[in-house]
């Protein structure tokens, strides 16, 4: 099994990654302010424009190590990868099956059943844990909803209906989302998703979050081989990655959506962490980044059971186990590729 290793975050806009030797050097004014071992590293994440040094990027490339590069709110940039690697019958089957919309249908499926599933899991527990604080009757209405949602996308075999009942089961999902926030109210609500820009600190910790998951999810999916611009639910478009963002679907939920409602309900994210840009954007400050990203890594290393394999792994883990079911569907071994429902 691969180890989960440590991600480094270069959270403002004026620091400078170069290689020293084996380290990643970080230099704010041409002055060394940190140094950390490349083998220590699975991932670096820079937020800003400055940039790194084309050594560095080399030895990134040689090593592995997924070099990201994000904008100041979270939007993704680029990333460095290197030499591509894996087996080449393997993604021809990956293109072909993407090719095929009633494989990619069958895939697609079970991606959408993990992502509704988990949703469901998350108003279910919320109705049970806080029933004395919000309206337990009401979550449990939704979560009905979800539930016949999960029997009809059990059963469906073509995309567009797919993409109906995603859409739908998301509506109804998001449609309370705001009830399941118990802390801080006047500063963090949520009338809604929005998004390029987000408008209110709630939606900009969600694609804060995303991004990072997504670029989780890429990195998996490369590790074991797969292509992961090519997709089964979403379709192919120029420097998109359809395949991580179908692989993340199980997860917006369990690793995004609840993670941000821990850091509102337990008070980790406050109201000054967030900037409203002129044209109603909302960002987070440098601080912000801070405190959502070490909270970030906290819960990457969090031990869970993973749901298929009945084995202990860590929060981190799960997208690259998924890819590698993934890959063992597509060669055959699987007869069908195994959602991740969370318990």
């Amino acid at each position: 099994m691969k180890r989960l290793l440590n991600t480094l975050y270069v959270t403002s806009g004026n620091k400078y990654l170069s290689l020293d030797g084996e380290n990643v050097v970080v230099l704010e004014e041409q002055q060394e302010i940190g140094r950390i071992p490349l083998h220590n590293l699975q991932a670096i994440i820079t937020f800003g424009y400055t940039g790194a040094s084309p050594a560095l990027m080399g030895a990134c490339t040689q090593r592995n190590i997924d070099l990201s590069f994000m904008s100041g709110n979270g939007r993704f940039l680029a990333r460095v990868i290197g030499e591509v690697k894996g087996n080449v019958t393997l993604r021809k089957q990956q293109y072909r099956i993407s090719d095929n919309k009633e494989e990619s249908a069958r895939i697609a499926r079970n991606f959408i059943l993990g992502k509704v599933y988990n949703s469901r899991w998350i108003l279910e527990r919320a109705a049970r844990d806080y029933a004395m604080r919000l309206d337990a009757d009401r979550l449990k209405k939704k979560s009905a909803f979800l539930a016949q949602s999960i029997g009809k996308i059990r059963v469906c075999e073509k995309a567009d209906e797919l993409l109906g009942l995603e859409g739908e089961a998301a509506s109804v999902y998001f449609s309370v989302f705001d009830d399941l926030i118990l802390q801080q109210k006047e500063d963090f609500y949520f009338n809604g998703r929005n998004k390029r820009p987000p408008l209110d600190n709630v939606n900009a910790m969600l694609s804060f979050g995303y991004s990072l998951l997504a670029g989780m999810c890429g990195g998996a999916l490369e590790a074991v081989g797969l292509d992961p611009y090519v997709g089964f639910f979403h379709t192919d478009r120029p420097g998109r990655m359809s395949l991580a963002l179908d692989l993340m679907e199980e997860f917006r939920s369990v690793m995004v959506d609840r993670f941000v409602l821990t850091l509102i309900n337990k008070k980790i994210m406050k109201e000054k962490y967030f900037i409203k840009k002129e044209n109603g954007a909302v960002i987070m400050t440098d601080d912000g980044r801070k405190a959502f990203l070490s909270a970030w890594q906290n819960k990457k290393q969090e031990m869970i059971k993973h749901p298929f394999l009945d084995e202990k792994i860590e929060w981190g883990m799960a997208p690259y186990v998924q890819a590698m079911l993934l890959t063992r569907y597509l060669r055959g071994d699987l007869d069908e590729y195994p959602p991740f429902f969370w318990k």
